[in-house]
């Protein structure tokens, strides 16, 4: 594979909720300990509505708007603190494909770089204030390295700069919400919300790899 067309948005995001629905349990289990312990839960509702979404709100050969009018949607279907951040990254990745009806190899980097400024202008955050960002950031930067290559590249090396952006985050502590008051129980431990910005990543490159095959 090397594009993504708007038709095959509706499994790609099949394919993410896929790894949400299994990590749910985990996820959530990480979240008690630092916060509300509904992220899982959050994360696979909004994602596996993410595919009929899309499905009724697809716009002909334009898929930014098509992500971006889903994100929308998505962001009611979650209205929860990560569930709008995640739904205000899908939205800025949307308005910067706007216009384009596919999603090649150099559009992956622009997809990652621009979910995760979404997510930095909408909760204010910056890399090393120990949150989700702290996994997108990287991933995109890392992406955009090589986003002369393949499509799969981008989506590797997109996943290891969220790998490695969640590693970081063990030595960071957290300033927002009720993380903020466990802050003792962060030390060594990877922020929930990082490891979901990963499996998102993950998600989008196992949909890649599995059409590779």
């Amino acid at each position: 594979m090397t594009e993504i067309r708007i038709e095959d948005l509706p499994e790609l995001f099949s394919c993410i909720a896929k790894i949400f629905v299994e990590k749910k349990d985990e996820l959530c289990a990480m979240d008690a300990n630092m916060g509300d312990g509904d992220l899982g839960l959050t994360m696979s509702k909004g994602y596996s509505a993410m595919p009929d979404i899309i499905r009724e709100n697809t716009v002909e050969n334009n898929i930014g708007k098509t992500l971006f009018k889903a994100g929308m949607k998505m962001a009611s279907v979650v209205p929860s603190t990560m569930g709008t951040l995640t739904a205000s990254g899908i939205m800025e990745a949307g308005k910067s494909l706007n216009e384009k009806d596919k999603i090649q190899a150099a559009d992956l980097a622009v997809f990652f770089e621009s979910f995760a400024a979404g997510i930095k202008k909408r909760g204010k955050c910056e890399v090393g204030d120990r949150t989700i960002y702290d996994a997108l950031f990287p991933a995109g930067k890392e992406a955009k390295k090589v986003s002369d290559g393949s499509i799969l590249e981008v989506a590797m090396a997109a996943l290891q700069g969220a790998e490695a952006g969640v590693e970081a985050t063990k030595d960071m502590l957290p300033k927002f919400g009720k993380a903020a008051v466990f802050a003792s129980k962060a030390k060594g431990v990877a922020d929930q919300g990082a490891v979901a910005g990963y499996l998102m990543v993950k998600g989008v490159y196992l949909f890649l790899e599995s059409k590779s095959e």
